[in-house]
């Protein structure tokens, strides 16, 4: 195990290198000039050859990339010049909810989805699977800013039942947190519930063909017992998998429902950062998401061995 997980962590100290050597490359080939993006348009020459100057851009671009890197190895990411403060303190402030969401929206969707693809999976064939099935696919189909748009229309300007948007913590108001929360945390949900309702319900078809589970039943144990020790447990292989992916998937890809709901969480800030081209803020928000997918697609790998014993991350040496 102490091997595994030391060569996965240089596999992430690669990956995060390539990622870095990348955005900062991109970056830098953006169309416009950072200096108007930042101060605006209407600046003097004066002004716009200070903003040139801090912002390193009559160096180089290998030379500022090397400063720049050496200073990330530091933890300093640099400063934000839309917030006009550390890097590190705006992801400070950002990152923490952008994280409640997607842990609380997995926790959620995992549970949910592994219900409803056992329960079809059970009743294949039957008007419950057809129903569960069917509205799985629809929802996997929708996209989250329009179900957002929709939840707002009917629950916050029709009837006024919950507020169109903002953020408070649970320990600052439970009651305005529950209320805040509830629309966008079905917009990240829906789409969760329905890919593990339709992975579970294959994985859960494959395993209950296999020939140990027709022993068991013919050794007479009940379906229950059939269902949830030998079925669940071999088929929750595949259901462990989509689990990285789905929280690397939220801290990248939350932007739509946070801007739509104006959460102030890594989604909106990203969106925000790039619209005002605020360079060292893109780049510390796309590291620290590379950063996150490897260490939840580590992981997923050491779930796959608490799951099925006869995974050994040390044979795969």
């Amino acid at each position: 195990m102490g091997k595994y997980l030391l060569r996965r962590l240089g596999q992430t100290i690669l990956v995060m290198f390539i990622v870095s050597t990348l955005v900062f490359f991109l970056v830098s080939m953006l169309p416009g000039d950072p200096v108007y993006a930042v101060l605006g348009e209407d600046i003097t020459p004066e002004e716009y050859q200070v903003m040139y100057l801090k912002l390193g851009l009559d160096k180089p671009v290998a030379q500022r990339y090397i400063d720049w890197l050496i200073n990330v190895l530091h933890g300093d990411f640099g400063s934000s010049t839309q917030y006009h403060t550390s890097v590190v303190d705006v992801l400070a402030d950002r990152v923490p909810v952008t994280l409640w969401f997607a842990v609380i929206s997995t926790l959620i969707s995992f549970p949910i989805g592994i219900l409803f693809g056992v329960l079809t999976a059970v009743k294949r064939g039957k008007p419950t699977d057809t129903v569960i099935t069917l509205i799985a696919n629809l929802c996997a189909c929708l996209p989250q800013f329009w179900i957002g748009i929709c939840l707002m229309y009917v629950l916050a300007l029709k009837t006024g039942l919950l507020p169109s948007s903002g953020f408070t913590w649970p320990w600052v108001d439970l009651g305005l947190h529950l209320r805040q929360v509830i629309m966008p945390m079905i917009c990240l949900s829906i789409g969760g519930i329905a890919g593990i309702t339709r992975q579970t319900r294959s994985s859960m078809l494959e395993v209950i063909r296999q020939d140990y589970v027709r022993t068991a039943r013919s050794k007479g144990l009940k379906e229950k017992v059939v269902i949830m020790v030998h079925v669940m447990k071999n088929g929750l292989i595949p259901i462990i998998t989509l689990l990285g992916n789905r929280l690397a998937f939220l801290i990248g890809g939350s932007m739509f429902v946070e801007s739509v709901f104006n959460i102030p969480g890594m989604g909106q800030l990203f969106v925000k950062a790039v619209t005002g081209k605020d360079i060292q803020l893109i780049q510390a928000c796309v590291l620290l998401t590379a950063l996150v997918s490897c260490l939840a697609y580590i992981v997923t790998d050491i779930l796959y061995m608490v799951v099925d014993p006869r995974i050994s991350l040390v044979k795969s040496e």
